[in-house]
C-alpha cells in the first residue's frame, strides 16, 4: 500500500539475560494485558449493540464505527485522524495543488478551531482571516465539542456558496463575523519576483509542485536580473506556510545546500529512524539567503528553516514559528479510507526537536499592524520633504565624480527608496531586503564592480 508522509512529519543484551530469569512473570503480565484488552473490546461491542438497538432513532452503523475509529485516533494528538473515502480523495487532490474550500490551514486548540495560516490569494486570505485567529462558530453553530475533521466538514461546501464564520482575535475585544464565498483553491506553490537586486521567492505550501515551481521561478528571475552576478541574494518567504509533504521540504532544503544532513526522523523503534542528506548543487550559487518566518510557518516550513539555519546557510528573520515537529504517515485502509497517524518526530541537523517550541529567528522582526496614515506623514507633503545643500540657491556643483559614478549613485538611491516604500507595505520583507543589500555592499564582487565603474 502506498503511504503519504507529511510533516503541515544498548538494551538488547540485557533483555536477553533478564528474559531467562523472569520469563514466568513476564508471560503472566502479557497474558493479563491481553485479557484486559479483550474485555475492553467486548465492552465496545456491547455498547455498539446497545446503541444500534436502543438509541432513540435509527443509526448509520458505518458512520458510528467511523466515529469510534476517529475518536480513537484523535485522542492521541491533534494531527492523527481517520479519513473517510471522500476525505482521503480530497487530501490526494490537495497535495496535487487544487481543491475546493476557503483556503485556510487549521488545527484544534482548547476545543476551538485555530487558524495556522491563510493561504495566499484564497477567499479566506482576501476576507482578512489571520494566523492565530480562533473560529468559534460556523453559520451560527458552535464548533465546541466537534472534532477537527467534523469542524472542517462544516466549513466545506459547494463552490460559490456563502459561509459565515465567527472569529475571536487577539487584541480585538469582541468576536466578529466574517462572510466568505467558497471557491476552488488553485495553488501556485511557489512564485518568485525581483525587488531591486534581490530575488524574493514566496512558498505558500509544500505540495507536488513546490520544488519545480521554486526552481523555475528562481531561474526566471535570475535571467531577468541579467544573470546571477547581478543578484545580491535571495529571500525565501515561508510566512504563513502551513507545511505539507516531507519529500518536498527535503528537496527545497537540498536546493540551497551542497552537503550535510537536512533532517532526521525518529519513530518509536530505532530501526524506523531515517536521515536525509543534501546532494551537491546550490541553486543560489552561494549568494546570501534570508528566510522569513512567522507563527503561521509550520511543519515542512520549519524543516527547511531549521536545515538552512543550522548549516549557517541563511539568516532567519521574523517571529517564532508554529512548532509542529511531528511527522504523519497517511496509511490507506480497506474501504478506500485512510488513517493519518503520527509516526515520528523530526530533528534538525543539529539534533534539536522543535515540537511545541518552534524555531526562533536569528533576528526578531515583528510585522507592525497597519495604521492610518497621518497627513503630516504623507511623503508628498511639504513637511516630509527634506532639504539638502543641492536645494540651496547658488550651491556649488560637485565636479569630482564622473557621470558613471553619478549614475551608479542614483541607481543605488532609487533602490533604497523602493525598499523604504516597501517597508510600509511589508516591513518584514523590507528588513530582509535591507540585510541582503548590507551583506552585498561588502561582498568582493560588489566592491570590484564599484571600482570598475569609477574607472
Amino acid at each position: 500500500m502506498k503511504r503519504f508522509v507529511t510533516a503541515a512529519i544498548g538494551g538488547i543484551l540485557a533483555g536477553v539475560v533478564l528474559g531467562t530469569q523472569v520469563a514466568g512473570p513476564l508471560v503472566a503480565q502479557e497474558s493479563g494485558q491481553n485479557s484486559s484488552v479483550y474485555q475492553q473490546l467486548d465492552l465496545f461491542g456491547d455498547i455498539f449493540e446497545r446503541i444500534r438497538s436502543q438509541y432513540v432513532e435509527p443509526v448509520d452503523e458505518g458512520k458510528l464505527i467511523e466515529a469510534a475509529i476517529n475518536g480513537m485516533l484523535t485522542s492521541l494528538d491533534p494531527h492523527s485522524s481517520y479519513l473517510s473515502a471522500d476525505d482521503f480523495a480530497a487530501m490526494r487532490v490537495q497535495t496535487r495543488g487544487e481543491f475546493g474550500g476557503l483556503g485556510i490551514e487549521v488545527t484544534q486548540q482548547d476545543g476551538f478551531i485555530k487558524v495556522v495560516s491563510p493561504i495566499d490569494d484564497t477567499p479566506a486570505a482576501k476576507a482578512g482571516i489571520q494566523a492565530g485567529d480562533f473560529i468559534t462558530h460556523v453559520d451560527g453553530e458552535s464548533v465546541l465539542g466537534l472534532t477537527l475533521d467534523q469542524a472542517v466538514e462544516r466549513m466545506r461546501g459547494p463552490v460559490g456558496s456563502e459561509i459565515v464564520i465567527t472569529v475571536v482575535r487577539e487584541g480585538v475585544e469582541e468576536p466578529f463575523d466574517v462572510s466568505i464565498i467558497r471557491d476552488t483553491i488553485k495553488l501556485t506553490a511557489a512564485h518568485a519576483r525581483l525587488v531591486g537586486d534581490s530575488v524574493v521567492i514566496r512558498v505558500t505550501t509544500f505540495n507536488d509542485q513546490t520544488f519545480d515551481n521554486l526552481k523555475d521561478g528562481l531561474e526566471k528571475m535570475v535571467a531577468e536580473a541579467g544573470g546571477i552576478d547581478k543578484v545580491n541574494g535571495f529571500v525565501l518567504d515561508l510566512r504563513n506556510n502551513p507545511g505539507g509533504l516531507l519529500t518536498q521540504a527535503i528537496k527545497v532544503s537540498d536546493a540551497f545546500l551542497d552537503k550535510g544532513e537536512i533532517v532526521s526522523t525518529r519513530g518509536r523503534k530505532p530501526q524506523d529512524s531515517e536521515r536525509f542528506n543534501a546532494t551537491p548543487g546550490d541553486l543560489a550559487q552561494g549568494k546570501p539567503i534570508v528566510v522569513l518566518i512567522n507563527g503561521g510557518s509550520a511543519s515542512a516550513s520549519e524543516i527547511v528553516t531549521g536545515a538552512l539555519q543550522d548549516h549557517r546557510r541563511a539568516i532567519v528573520v521574523g517571529t517564532k514559528s508554529f512548532g509542529k515537529g511531528s511527522v504523519q504517515t497517511v496509511i490507506p485502509l480497506r474501504g478506500d479510507g485512510a488513517m493519518r497517524l503520527t509516526t515520528a518526530r523530526y530533528y534538525t541537523p543539529s539534533g534539536r526537536s522543535i515540537q511545541a517550541l518552534g524555531i526562533s529567528p536569528d533576528i526578531v522582526v515583528e510585522q507592525p499592524r497597519p495604521e492610518p496614515q497621518d497627513a503630516a506623514e504623507d511623503p508628498g507633503s511639504a513637511a516630509s520633504r527634506s532639504r539638502s545643500e543641492a536645494d540651496l540657491r547658488g550651491a556649488i556643483s560637485n565636479d569630482t565624480i564622473s557621470e558613471d559614478e553619478k549614475r551608479l549613485l542614483e541607481e543605488e538611491r532609487q533602490k533604497a527608496e523602493e525598499t523604504a516604500k516597501l517597508r510600509k507595505e511589508d516591513y518584514q520583507l523590507a528588513y530582509a531586503i535591507d540585510i541582503l543589500r548590507g551583506l552585498w555592499a561588502f561582498h568582493p564582487e560588489a566592491v570590484e564592480a564599484k571600482a570598475a565603474a569609477a574607472q
